[in-house]
């Protein structure tokens, strides 16, 4: 058991990959995209498209990942059910923090915006490409919902696999999330805990980048 005097002791000394305001793209939407794709050629990064959701309702704070499933100058999308406590709170407070992790590469992004559902013609577009046993899961779980057992799970999954045979349809309680990005910001890890971060602030239709403090 990791004991408190060892917890206060973890610390790591970052490298010298600096990151410059010349470094990055003015669009912020670009940039990610180049992190993204730095971040899945990482052999120590399992999952480069996790993030952490964090919304805010009923007077509570709650965080969990979520899987990037597309990016696009309007903003970034995810799916999930929609009767969720995480769907639930972005029905009541629009307004989400979105974080990537990446530690072994020293890096992390943190996006703040609103969310908003999809069409239900994307969602369905998105739906059908889902494995087949992904497809059964999204029906079989009453997501955030109280569950007896690991066997009621597996029994409601067996059922929808049976009355399902072929193509499994889209559930109407199941879709996607746009998030609509404010701002952006890209930390780069340093020596010292000197860090280099910079942030996208929305400016009417453009971007503007400024160093913050570490």
């Amino acid at each position: 058991m990791t004991t408190r005097d060892e917890i206060s002791q973890m610390r790591r000394n970052y490298g010298d990959a600096g990151l410059e305001i010349s470094d990055l793209n003015p669009n912020p939407t670009v940039q990610l995209l180049k992190w993204l794709g730095e971040a899945a050629n990482n052999q120590f990064i399992v999952e480069a498209n996790a993030m952490v959701l964090s919304t805010f309702a009923q007077g509570k704070l709650t965080s969990r990942s979520v899987l990037l499933k597309d990016v696009t100058d309007a903003g970034l999308s995810f799916f999930t059910n929609y009767n969720s406590r995480k769907a639930k709170s972005m029905a009541e407070n629009s307004q989400v923090a979105l974080l990537f992790p990446w530690y072994a590469m020293e890096r992390q992004v943190a996006v703040i915006g609103t969310a908003q559902k999809v069409s239900e013609t994307e969602s369905a577009n998105y739906f059908s490409t889902r494995p087949r046993e992904s497809q059964l899961g999204a029906w079989a779980s009453s997501q955030s919902e109280p569950l007896a057992s690991r066997e009621e799970l597996e029994k409601s999954y067996k059922e929808f696999e049976s009355k399902f045979p072929n193509e499994v349809p889209k559930p109407p309680h199941w879709g996607g999330f746009l998030v609509r990005p404010i701002s952006f910001e890209f930390w780069q890890g340093r020596y010292s805990r000197l860090h280099d971060r910079f942030i996208y602030s929305k400016n009417k239709s453009d971007w503007e980048i400024s160093r913050l403090n570490p």
